[in-house]
């Protein structure tokens, strides 16, 4: 779909007539738009979630909620659409409606498209002939190309040589250095055309091999989102693993809210003890399920004005995890919140936020939502099912499912009318 590209988003050149003639584009491999002016239903098929946006003139855009098992329920997106990007790989479809004269277009370019296809494979082959040749011929070149290619990551990332990030953080010096999280230590660099950085260096101790780095590289960067530091590319060059990052002049959130501690580092995987989640911590396995895990740890640390790393409660040996836990079982959640937020708090408001932050922290990935339906689930008045027991809880005295006695799905609405939470103590 052709379409102009505005500060708030992306509209159509053409207008939609919003009749039966309108159709719809498939996009594949999509991270999808932002999801604040959508709708979903969990119980619709995509058959019925077309016909449902053919039938009203403001819907432009529609694709499963839920995309395991071949895909289940319907997600509607309304007017612009904000903050979409497509991978190579991995991303979802994505289904955009469009007029019928746009349609014509693309059955038009795609025949434009198969003969340029063809000639292109061709001059490919011809390619491959040729180079086959040269490297016979000269055998040496054929071993720089490959020493060359180990040092590549198969993601859309520049790669920096690491003489430029050397040079860039005065070999990265101590001076230069802005901390030490779960990944290494990280420096301040700045290029020769002015652009400031923030270079990631894996830590020596670090048992991480190339594979796992790449592997780890490749997720990261479709992970990429505006309120997310961006990654600008990598380096895998000898012993050498480096991430870079844009530079952030006013620091991090976890250096407001935590401005003197210092993290922990592990061996194995790179990341900070506390956040990562059990799956990738025990066995390695990564995936956004792991960043819906973190992101949980994040919004009990924020309410509770805790580190779940450091929190230990003396009477039951709980980590911050399993203390939000104990307190949701035994109906008593806002007695996690900090005394600082008590004052002007909206007990509704923040019930919800407890609950889809275990919601994020369950024990098994499957049970977790996505970052979709989260940012559904703080948004509006949403049905949200009883968590389960987080992960790496210990059992002691608490029952590994919710207390009977909450419902099954607990609405929390901001006006108060369908609380079933007692108030704080």
């Amino acid at each position: 779909m052709e379409c102009v590209t505005l500060v708030y988003g992306c509209v159509r050149k053409t207008a939609s007539k919003c009749d039966t003639t309108d159709g719809f584009s498939k996009y594949i491999n999509m991270k999808l738009p932002d999801t604040s002016s959508s709708w979903f239903d969990k119980t619709m098929n995509l058959e019925e979630c077309q016909r449902l946006c053919l039938k009203n003139c403001s819907c432009t855009a529609y694709a499963n909620l839920d995309i395991r098992n071949g895909g289940t329920g319907c997600l509607l997106w309304f007017n612009h659409l904000v903050d979409m990007r497509q991978f190579n790989q991995r991303g979802q479809d994505l289904f955009i409606k469009v007029p019928s004269s746009e349609l014509a277009n693309e059955h038009g370019n795609m025949k434009k498209k198969n003969v340029a296809i063809v000639v292109a494979g061709v001059i490919i082959f011809g390619l491959i002939i040729c180079a086959g040749i040269v490297l016979i011929k000269y055998p040496g070149l054929a071993r720089n190309i490959w020493k060359n290619k180990q040092r590549q990551v198969d993601v859309d990332l520049p790669i920096f040589d690491f003489s430029v990030l050397a040079k860039a953080t005065d070999n990265f010096s101590s001076n230069k250095k802005l901390g030490e999280g779960g990944f290494g230590p990280v420096y301040k660099g700045t290029l020769i055309n002015g652009q400031e950085l923030a270079v990631k260096r894996l830590s020596k101790k670090s048992g991480q091999g190339s594979e796992e780095f790449k592997n780890e590289v490749a997720l990261i960067a479709k992970l990429q989102h505006r309120n997310l530091v961006k990654l600008l590319g990598c380096c895998i060059q000898g012993g050498e693993k480096i991430l870079i990052y844009e530079f952030m002049p006013n620091k991090s959130l976890d250096h407001v809210v935590f401005g003197d501690q210092v993290e922990a580092n592990t061996n194995k995987v790179a990341g900070t003890y506390g956040y990562m989640s059990p799956e990738y911590a025990v066995h390695g396995q990564f995936s956004e399920k792991s960043d819906v895990f973190s992101y949980g740890v994040i919004v009990l640390e924020l309410l509770s004005g805790k580190r779940n790393r450091d929190f230990s409660d003396s009477e039951n040996y709980h980590n911050l995890l399993g203390h939000a836990w104990r307190l949701w079982t035994e109906e008593k959640p806002l007695e996690l919140l900090d005394e600082v937020l008590r004052e002007n708090c909206n007990p509704s408001e923040v019930i919800r936020c407890i609950q889809v932050g275990l919601l994020c922290v369950q024990q098994r990935p499957e049970d977790r939502p996505n970052m979709s339906l989260v940012v559904l689930m703080l948004n509006g008045e949403k049905m949200l099912p009883k968590p389960n027991f987080p992960g790496f809880y210990i059992d002691r005295g608490v029952q590994l499912q919710a207390d009977s006695s909450l419902p099954n799905n607990t609405l929390f609405s901001a006006n108060q009318i369908s609380i079933t939470i007692l108030e704080a103590r």
